[in-house]
């Protein structure tokens, strides 16, 4: 099959990369019993633990009601708990239980492995580069 211009256009490759390293992000999780929404809603509350619903939502690129879906299976796996603290725009603060960063930890070796994988043979330099170009767009498309 011959590939056509489009298949070698900016979008259609950035569509091709962010569908392989879910595919592959997926599996590689799999052993953890975690899915990439439990494993991008856990990322996002250890890395901002004071954030609303709404950041947190946009954090992991959900609705708000797909994230309090997720919330609900991660509490029946006492992957995240409610605590005292200041309610800001949720009902109640939550954080990791000790059983959720550890399965946190055993997620992010996954995903990190898939992304090693992913720029294996691009030099350091050109990797911060891509990095600085892809930020660039998405700054682009999001103030637009």
């Amino acid at each position: 099959m011959v590939e056509s211009q489009t298949e070698h256009g900016v979008g259609y490759l950035v569509k091709r990369v962010q569908q392989s390293l879910r595919r592959r992000s997926d599996a590689a999780l799999k052993p953890t019993g975690l899915s990439m929404a439990q494993y991008a809603v856990l990322r996002a509350l250890a890395d901002h633990p004071d954030a609303s619903a709404a950041q947190l939502a946009r954090l992991c690129f959900v609705t708000r009601q797909s994230l309090q879906d997720v919330l609900g299976g991660l509490r029946s796996a006492d992957l995240v708990e409610e605590v005292d603290g200041p309610s800001r725009g949720r009902a109640r603060a939550l954080q990791l239980t000790p059983s959720g960063r550890r399965r946190l930890r055993a997620g992010h070796e996954a995903v990190t492995g898939v992304e090693s994988a992913m720029i294996d043979g691009i030099a350091d330099g050109r990797r911060h580069e891509l990095a600085t170009l892809l930020a660039r767009c998405a700054e682009n498309l999001e103030s637009s």
